[in-house]
């Protein structure tokens, strides 16, 4: 029998799986770290972390399988998806990390943009790539490296994708997945499909940087080398796939593979997309190929940088006594103390609003210096008040990128999938449902891009068909229905929502700067 491993490097954890070929998991595991985060709106990771994470994750499926009786023979491929990294991985001709890698949240790049406003056809730079200009992207990222770091500059010889340089440790083969060429952003044509050499040369970014091959995210890049193989576990030259870009690649997880569908990903961040064969970045959405039918498909989506994370931080800061009475429960998990109080909290947190802008925020506000705001307090309040406002704070976020995005959309399903941590959540999946009038569906393996990882390794090894691929592995259930009444209030509540960061970027741009 044929196996098949798929490995997603997240922003705070991996994760692994090996599966059979009707997608029944066989065996997992996950390991934890951090991202780095030395000054305010700074967030970066050396790649050393994810590699020692990608050998123990699959290392340990390896073992997990052999002792159910899979054999290392039977382990066919597998596909690696990663974070959104960023700047990249900036290496020399050794292919030897020279700096950390400035990821997704990263926002240090805000003079960068500055200059390129300035500076640069932002018309004609949109038009090529189909993104906008801002910190997040990686482009503006590695301008900052080179007006920074000058010595790393001038030494790097490629800016490589978490994933792509995992591959090349793996396999010694060199290769950058559409997807996550284009989610950098000012330097690929989303159209051609390819680097632009018209906006590097107007970046000042040597497209010798850029990595040559250019491959389908469901590509064979090369085969484990015979070192690694020893290593893990796993045969020599066992073939490992590119992947790409985790919420496009937990997007088709979900079975999203035609336009109209749409999926929110919501764990440390929130990426809500859909698919489609045009974009126009006026819109305000980030666009990339899409991971399935990368050469005709685009995936489209916005979303909150600090989605879980404002959950996390709340937690963390705020809720020592829900941490520590949660240690005397079989579960362990703050998080279910938290929401059943917070369900008794009327929808709409008793006047209370909350920005998830713990880290600027991405679209479609696009301000590096947007700031996290609690709106309405008052004595009568209490953490379960707040907390509950941070649950609606990020899914009037998701709304707002929703509305963004429906103007553009050819046209979306009357239902909205969710995957992620806070699909853990039966309050924040009711919530979602309230907020943006869709009846919200989950997946009930609980795995989402390591699992659309593991579906690419067996389609791009020809293990399954297409059609087995558009119809996934997975299995959807409806969690929550809009409920009339509730909708009707967050309708209103969102109108404040909208209106609050533009009555309130001013005073947050004079706190930046003081």
């Amino acid at each position: 029998m044929a196996y098949v491993i798929g490995v997603d490097i997240g922003t705070q954890s991996t994760k692994a799986l090996l599966v059979d070929l009707e997608g029944k998991i066989v065996a997992q595991h996950a390991s934890a770290y951090h991202p780095d985060t030395p000054k305010p709106l700074w967030a970066e990771q050396w790649p050393s972390v994810w590699l020692d994470a990608v050998k123990a994750t699959i290392k340990a499926c390896a073992e997990k399988a052999l002792a159910k009786g899979v054999s290392k023979a039977d382990i066919k491929a597998v596909c690696i998806s990663s974070l959104y990294g960023g700047s990249g991985i900036p290496v020399d001709k050794e292919m030897c990390p020279l700096y950390p890698c400035l990821i997704w949240m990263d926002r240090r790049a805000t003079q960068e943009v500055e200059w390129v406003e300035r500076n640069i056809d932002t018309k004609r730079l949109k038009q090529i790539t189909g993104n906008g200009i801002d910190s997040y992207y990686g482009y503006t990222k590695m301008l900052w490296l080179k007006n920074n770091q000058p010595d790393v500059w001038n030494k790097t010889r490629y800016f490589l994708p978490p994933n792509a340089y995992i591959i090349h440790e793996l396999t010694g083969e060199l290769a950058v997945d559409h997807s996550s060429a284009g989610n950098i952003g000012g330097v690929y044509d989303i159209e051609q499909r390819k680097w632009s050499e018209e906006a590097l040369t107007m970046l000042g970014i040597p497209q010798t940087m850029m990595p040559s091959r250019l491959v389908d995210s469901s590509a064979v890049v090369g085969g484990l080398l015979p070192e690694r193989a020893a290593e893990l576990g796993l045969e020599d030259n066992t073939p490992i796939i590119a992947g790409g870009v985790d919420a496009a690649v937990a997007t088709f997880a979900a079975g999203v593979t035609r336009a109209g569908h749409h999926v929110a990903m919501i764990g440390t961040s929130m990426c809500w997309g859909y698919i489609n064969q045009t974009v126009d970045a006026s819109h305000g959405l980030i666009s990339m190929p899409h991971v399935y039918n990368s050469q005709q498909d685009i995936y489209i989506f916005g979303g909150a940088i600090t989605a879980g994370a404002s959950v996390t931080w709340y937690r963390e800061q705020f809720c020592h006594a829900e941490t520590e009475a949660a240690k005397a429960t079989s579960h362990g998990d703050p998080h279910r103390l938290l929401e059943e109080a917070a369900a008794k909290i009327a929808a709409g947190s008793d006047g209370v609003a909350f920005l998830p802008y713990l880290m600027g925020e991405r679209s479609p506000v696009w301000d590096a210096k947007a700031s996290g705001t609690f709106v309405g307090l008052s004595l009568y309040h209490t953490r379960a008040t707040l907390y509950r406002a941070v649950l609606e704070g990020v899914a009037f976020a998701l709304k707002h990128n929703m509305e963004a995005g429906r103007r553009g959309a050819q046209s979306l399903d009357d239902k909205l999938i969710v995957v992620g941590g806070a699909a853990h959540s039966d309050l924040w999946m009711q919530i979602i449902a309230d907020v943006t009038g869709y009846p919200v569906w989950s997946i009930e393996e609980e795995v989402e891009a390591a699992m659309g990882a593991a579906l690419l390794a067996a389609l791009g090894t020809n293990l399954i068909t297409r059609e087995t691929a558009e119809g996934g592995w997975v299995t959807l259930v409806e969690r929550a229905k809009p409920d009339a009444e509730r909708q009707k209030l967050y309708a209103e509540r969102f109108g404040v929502y909208v209106d609050l960061y533009p009555a309130l970027k001013p005073i947050m741009h004079r706190l930046q700067a003081s």
